[in-house]
């Protein structure tokens, strides 16, 4: 059924740092990863640094999607609200 309006969530602060503090270690491996994964491609087959660029862009812009499932499959299992 429904819960009361009356209820309220509080946030939970040790779960919010925890998923905070793990996705800023990862994310420095992910995009560290796609700057040099790039870099290296490009140079494996001579793509030049324009090629680079797009390289980094595309795997950078995957990262972001690696960080985001990664942040809610965290928050699933580290709630960051619960009902007071």
């Amino acid at each position: 059924m429904n819960a009361p309006a009356s209820s309220s969530r509080q946030i939970v602060w040790p779960s919010v740092i925890t998923v905070i503090s793990a996705a800023i270690l990862i994310g420095a491996e992910v995009f560290g990863a796609a700057f040099a994964g790039g870099w290296a491609l490009a140079i494996l087959f001579g793509l030049g640094d324009q090629g680079a660029h797009i390289l980094q862009a595309v795997l950078f812009a995957l990262g972001v999607l690696v960080m985001t499932a990664f942040i809610r499959a965290a928050q699933r299992v580290e709630p960051f609200t619960k009902r007071r």
